[in-house]
């Protein structure tokens, strides 16, 4: 935090001189000065800064003063304070029986300045800091360190204000009006206690309240609040924009939970429905929970007599049978129907895929490792 530097004191004396014909220096609190219509005084000491600065008054400078006083010109100094701390000097060149009519408006315009580019900064500042602290919330394993819990305080964080996870993600190719600063200003405003960071430069993590109705967790109220922020969305980001959403978890290290949901979900619903802009976590559950299986070695003997079937099943019209037999629960005549193909050719093809595979399709054992393998096998590796 800052409360005067080399910027806001040029400009302070950019602005005041266009007003008042005569120069300007800005001092900081060690008496050098900072800004200046005369470029060559910047840098050098004002002993007159510092004699206001340690009496605490203005400082009047005329003929008599300059012989005794170092690197100073005829004029008016007056200290700068800044929430009753002295933090530098403001002075105006010239006769000083003039100057009198300038001199504290020079100081209140001064002031009210480092006043606005201070109050800018600690905006910024606090903005930074959250969104600091929602990364590292998310990221966090394991229970939150007491710090944490400190820092949240000072943030005015609520961290028992029950939470889910959602993600935004915009593609950034080419010239684009709107960008993530953008949706993130529709995010924050107006106000709806949403916690936003950006992850990457194209991405954006949301932890939103999880109870929009203020008693419990209700995933279509949610679709229904994406929705909303679709239609609210610029035009141009049409076919741009994918938003996840992810699963609500009450216990402890359920938003880091709810995060790591969020991602996968993105993640997946991508590789699977690249065409589609909202992921929702209960439409991809399964695949989510299992995707650590992935790049495991279970995962890999989980998914084998499906690979084998998916292998030699070029035309993929065994798959198609799998899954329209899975999904009917192996009612073999509405699979047929579905299909619309004779009972014995589906009676054929069930044969064709126990015997690729090595499964025994009357298991309920076997037909959940085939559709477990199903769902593996959509899930793209590390």
């Amino acid at each position: 935090m800052y409360f005067l530097d080399a910027a806001i004191a040029q400009q302070i004396v950019d602005r005041t001189m266009r007003i008042i014909q005569h120069n300007i220096n800005v001092m900081n609190s060690q008496g050098v000065i900072l800004g200046s219509g005369d470029k060559s005084r910047i840098n050098t000491v004002h002993e007159g800064a510092l004699l206001a600065i340690s009496q605490n008054r203005a400082v009047t400078i005329d003929q008599g003063s300059l012989q005794s006083l170092h690197g100073v010109k005829a004029g008016v100094n007056l200290p700068l304070h800044y929430h009753g701390q002295i933090i530098g000097v403001v002075g105006i060149t010239g006769d000083p029986a003039k100057l009198g009519q300038y001199g504290e408006l020079l100081k209140m315009t001064a002031e009210m300045m480092v006043e606005q580019a201070n109050s800018l900064e600690l905006k910024q500042w606090h903005k930074r800091q959250r969104e600091e602290f929602i990364l590292q919330l998310v990221r966090q394993e394991g229970p939150l360190p007491a710090g944490m819990y400190a820092w949240a305080q000072q943030l005015e964080i609520d961290l028992t204000q029950p939470r889910v996870a959602a993600l935004i993600e915009l593609n950034g190719d080419g010239i684009l009006a709107t960008t993530l600063k953008d949706i993130q200003q529709l995010l924050e405003y107006p106000q709806r206690d949403n916690l936003v960071a950006m992850t990457a430069m194209d991405q954006l993590v949301i932890l939103k309240p999880a109870f929009l109705d203020g008693k419990r967790w209700d995933p279509q109220l949610e679709d229904l609040r994406i929705e909303k922020l679709l239609a609210r969305l610029p035009a141009d980001t049409k076919g741009r924009v994918k938003i996840a959403l992810g699963h609500y978890f009450p216990e402890a290290g359920g938003l880091q939970r709810s995060y790591q949901t969020a991602c996968e979900t993105l993640k997946l619903g991508k590789h699977t429905a690249p065409e589609q802009t909202k992921y929702l976590y209960q439409d991809h559950a399964v695949s989510v929970l299992l995707s650590s299986l992935g790049n495991d070695w279970r995962g890999h003997e989980l998914a084998m007599p499906f690979i084998k079937l998916q292998l030699q099943d070029r035309r993929g019209v065994l798959l198609k049978t799998l899954r329209a037999y899975l999904q009917h629960f192996g009612d073999q005549q509405r699979c047929a129907d579905a299909l619309y193909v004779h009972r014995n050719t589906l009676r054929y093809r069930l044969e064709k895929i126990a015997e690729i595979s090595g499964i025994d399709l009357s298991s309920l054992d076997g037909l959940l490792q085939l559709y477990l393998g199903d769902v593996l096998s959509r899930i793209e590796p590390e």
